[in-house]
């Protein structure tokens, strides 16, 4: 006697499927899964049958196999044990062989004959609908599944009601998409005490999706500052909510099923490894730069981050992707994140005043410094010193300019750049950040006199060639900013000014 089910396994978001066969022979009694199954899968047969047990049933007292096929690739997950469970009620005669061939089933099993919530339901549905099939999985995955758009989807909460839907003794309703709550208060930049400049810089940041880098003593708000960035950031488009969801889903970060249209905002401790990063383990997780895809990635202590982790950022804000490579795969996820970073001068943080700067500056600041690589800086489009604030503006009761009236400019500034590149035939683009090559060229529209200046400050500073063109692209933001079509000198200059000069390296 054989059974079928359709289920899968998952190599970052691609999705391989995986044919799981049920067979019951004679022979001695014996329960084996055989197809390169991992330790969470070998342990399934155990919670398969205390879950039937729950129900009343028992195994045959046969030889009964579980294959995942194909055998040469690596299954891994508890996903399996819905799928192992349906199989085996399926050859038992429980429930009819047919009511389960046209669906795709994951879902974790409990010892109780409860159905577990499990990761990647989402990217699932989205192929289980690309296949034209149905999909089974846990009611707590019900909502993501849902926002597939895929029409067919059984999500119940216990063995005993799936198994009463298929065979149609009762019928379970359709899950509902659930959407987060938006956050009812923002942290608001009318917080913010001075630090105007600071201020422009997150705005022109906010409004081209470009790399920013903060310079100044303790306490001066740059932390401050980066944790009011997500509060001037446009919402996410559907598209792009649903490809950070997806990644959400694989990590197991969706809570509740529910899908959130605000930006992602990822601050890991500088303590955090590369695979914590950037991505890896054993089984190729994403890491902080692809949860914080469509969104912001904030490194605070930006030196005191391990030197090698920091290196590994450089091809993610190339590429908007990151590979991941391990013996058994090589797995690809988004990582179209905007870098924001925060740093001190120097170790001891006061560089620059006398009264507080240690016995060993400036030397302690090269030092200090030169744990940034040149390559890693020069992807950097934005990097401004941020001076402490005087006592006068701490004092000051005034509030200033909301993150409300700023988000309304950041907007009007993307859809003029999203409509100049829907114009141009690039509708995959939405920021100026993303313009490379020809299309920057075509786009950037720089008048004589801005291109007269970018040059002779290229020639004198020495700009590489992709700090150039990262010019171009902040100046075409500022441009937008005001509405203007052709990029100015003054555009240019304030592009410029944003350029720090960083002092000789000791290393």
């Amino acid at each position: 006697m054989l059974a079928r089910v359709n289920t899968l396994t998952f190599n970052g978001l691609e999705i391989l499927d995986v044919d799981l066969q049920v067979q019951l022979a004679s022979g001695l009694p014996a329960f084996n899964i055989v197809g390169l199954p991992d330790k969470a899968i070998a342990e399934s047969k155990e919670r398969v049958r205390a879950a039937l047990q729950s129900l009343g049933l028992s195994l045959p007292a046969k030889r009964i196999t579980i294959n995942l096929s194909p055998a040469n690739l690596l299954k891994e997950g508890s996903h399996f044990d819905l799928p192992v469970a349906l199989g085996l009620l399926a050859v038992m005669g429980v429930v009819p062989n047919e009511s389960v061939a046209d669906y795709v089933v994951l879902g974790e099993l409990g010892l109780d004959g409860s159905i577990i919530a499990v990761n990647g339901v989402l990217p699932a549905a989205i192929h289980a609908n690309a296949k034209n099939k149905g999909l089974i999985c846990p009611a707590e995955n019900g909502s993501e599944a849902a926002w597939s758009g895929l029409k067919d989807i059984i999500a119940p909460d216990t063995l005993l009601a799936l198994i009463n839907h298929l065979k149609g003794v009762q019928t379970l309703s359709a899950p509902v998409r659930k959407q987060a709550p938006a956050p009812t208060k923002f942290l608001d930049m009318s917080d913010v005490k001075g630090q105007e400049s600071a201020k422009r810089a997150l705005e022109v940041a906010a409004a081209g999706g470009h790399n920013l880098l903060m310079i100044g003593p303790p306490g001066s708000g740059k932390s401050m500052l980066a944790a009011r960035l997500p509060s001037i950031l446009p919402p996410m488009t559907p598209e792009e909510a649903l490809e950070t969801s997806m990644i959400h889903s694989i990590a197991g970060a969706l809570k509740d099923g529910k899908i959130s249209f605000e930006r992602p905002f990822q601050a890991p401790h500088h303590t955090a490894s590369t695979p914590a990063l950037v991505g890896g383990g054993r089984k190729g997780q994403p890491g902080e730069i692809s949860l914080a895809n469509n969104g912001v990635l904030f490194l605070d202590e930006l030196p005191e981050f391990n030197r090698p982790t920091l290196e590994a950022l450089r091809q993610p804000l190339e590429n908007g992707t990151v590979t991941i490579s391990r013996v058994h795969a090589h797995t690809t996820y988004p990582a179209k994140f905007q870098l924001v970073a925060a740093m001190n001068p120097c170790r001891c943080g006061h560089l620059g005043n006398h009264e507080l700067e240690c016995a060993r500056a400036p030397i302690c600041a090269q030092e200090y410094q030169a744990k940034i690589s040149g390559p890693l800086l020069d992807r950097i489009d934005i990097q401004i010193e941020v001076p402490a604030v005087s006592p006068w503006d701490l004092a000051d009761v005034k509030k200033g300019e909301s993150s409300e009236d700023i988000r309304k400019r950041v907007i009007a500034a993307r859809k003029i750049q999203k409509q100049r590149f829907i114009d141009a035939g690039l509708p995959e683009l939405n920021t100026n950040s993303e313009l490379k090559g020809q299309a920057l060229e075509r786009l950037a529209e720089l008048d004589d006199s801005a291109q007269q200046l970018l040059i002779s400050f290229a020639e004198k500073n020495q700009l590489s060639a992709r700090a150039y063109h990262r010019t171009i692209r902040l100046a075409r933001t500022i441009a937008d900013l005001q509405n203007k079509i052709k990029v100015s000198n003054m555009h240019v200059a304030e592009a410029l000014s944003y350029r720090r000069a960083w002092p000789k390296r000791s290393v």
